[in-house]
């Protein structure tokens, strides 16, 4: 669901390039699925943790706010540890990361305590961010740059499907096993398996990719520093990307709110109330929502404007949301299921947009933009604190102001900027 800053290819292709490149882009498939999957678990996570520990939204939203904070906080250093030791190798690094955030689950729900579980997000995601960070230049790198675009997006989809499958691996593992538990204690250690599960899988990826010959390119240091400091020349001159960013910034977050709250959403009984595994399943409308509508707005957006598609999303995604506020039961239920295919070209589409004419500059553009996914992690902290507030369905006007913004810049905000001297 999540790109990350573009390289440029140095090194020479050889011969047979073609045929290592489809194996390795096959190969780099399984990771998009990866993290996506896990990704999407904080959905399943979110309200179990909630209930475990007697957390208030607020409290339980730091979820997101440990999870997403990683990007912002490691993205940076993830750019130089790669630069020193190459993306092959950085992908087995951040997998045997991921895979430790993983194995960290198990004394956390031993010892019953949140603050080690907020610990365990925070290195999963950091072995994800690094994966990010190393991934996906390396797809961008894997054949004709005409075509990068098209390679991020058939990689994305398998990242969506991650996303799609993985409240229904939560919902049988963790929150089916935690309704069968007689104490909190108990029903924290319903993490424990599906957790060592996924450490072992990403382990098993490790050592894979450890083991097999991909091609091998020369990193480019883009001195991502320069992506937080404005300077004569720079791309934060552009108030396209400069509004661009803020999109990026409360987009994710809007997207990300949203799933946080699906199951208490749904649990409450005049929307559907549904138990917590059974709504869980539900989430899979959401991110599967968000696959399908990829390629119907790939299609769409070869005859209508970007900007224009990106705008009426927006549109409709305020207009179910509302819907969802406003009304209950199933319609209150669907309307909010159907955001996700609202959300589904919003990304990429923002991002397009805000690198659009910035020549030498979109490096640091891309930087800028892949900084401002930390909306992840503020936005749903702040929703669960209006949660707390004016309950579970009112808080959705948070997110739908988020969309707002983003109507705004499909109309107005994306159109290419002279830089302001």
């Amino acid at each position: 669901m999540l790109d990350s800053p573009l390289s440029t290819r140095t090194s020479q292709e050889s011969r047979d390039g073609k045929e290592n490149y489809r194996f390795a882009l096959l190969s780099l498939t399984s990771l998009f699925f990866m993290w996506g999957f896990i990704t999407c678990l904080n959905d399943i996570l979110i309200p179990h943790l909630k209930s475990v520990f007697n957390l208030s939204y607020t409290q339980a939203m730091l979820v997101q706010f440990c999870f997403f904070g990683a990007y912002f906080i490691v993205s940076i250093p993830a750019g130089k540890i790669i630069k020193l030791i190459g993306y092959q190798k950085g992908v087995v690094l951040g997998l045997v990361i991921a895979a430790i955030g993983c194995f960290t689950f198990y004394p956390a729900a031993s010892l019953h305590s949140y603050p080690i579980f907020l610990l365990a997000l925070f290195i999963l995601a950091s072995g994800i961010t690094v994966l990010q960070v190393s991934a996906n230049p390396y797809v961008s790198l894997l054949g004709d740059a005409n075509t990068a675009s098209s390679r991020l997006t058939m990689t994305q989809a398998f990242n969506s499907l991650g996303t799609t499958l993985a409240p229904f691996f939560g919902a049988f593992l963790i929150l089916n096993s935690a309704a069968d538990a007689m104490s909190n204690e108990a029903s924290a250690e319903s993490v424990q398996i599906p957790y060592i599960l996924l450490a072992g899988t990403l382990l098993l990826l490790a050592a894979v990719f450890s083991m097999i010959k991909l091609p091998r390119f020369e990193t480019v240091n883009h001195d991502e520093v320069q992506a937080v400091v404005p300077e004569s020349g720079s791309a934060w001159q552009y108030s396209h990307l400069v509004l661009g960013a803020i999109g990026i910034f409360v987009y994710v977050g809007a997207e990300v709110s949203i799933g946080s709250f699906l199951v208490s959403f749904f649990n409450d009984p005049n929307i559907a109330g549904l138990e917590e595994s059974q709504a869980a399943k539900y989430i899979a409308y959401y991110w599967g929502g968000a696959m399908v509508g990829r390629f119907v707005g790939a299609l769409v957006m070869q005859k209508i404007a970007a900007g224009k598609v990106l705008a009426f999303n927006a549109a409709l995604a305020i207009s179910f949301l509302l819907i969802a506020i406003f009304t209950s039961g199933a319609v209150a239920m669907w309307a909010i299921l159907l955001v996700g295919l609202c959300n589904s070209i919003m990304f990429p589409t923002i991002f397009s947009l805000a690198i659009n004419g910035l020549g030498k500059h979109t490096s640091q553009a891309s930087g800028i933009l892949c900084l401002a996914i930390v909306g992840g992690a503020i936005l749903p902290l702040l929703q669960g604190v209006t949660a707390d507030a004016i309950g579970v369905q009112n808080s959705f006007i948070f997110p739908a102001l988020c969309y707002v913004f983003i109507v705004y810049y499909g109309l107005c905000g994306s159109k290419p900027s002279k830089p302001n001297l």
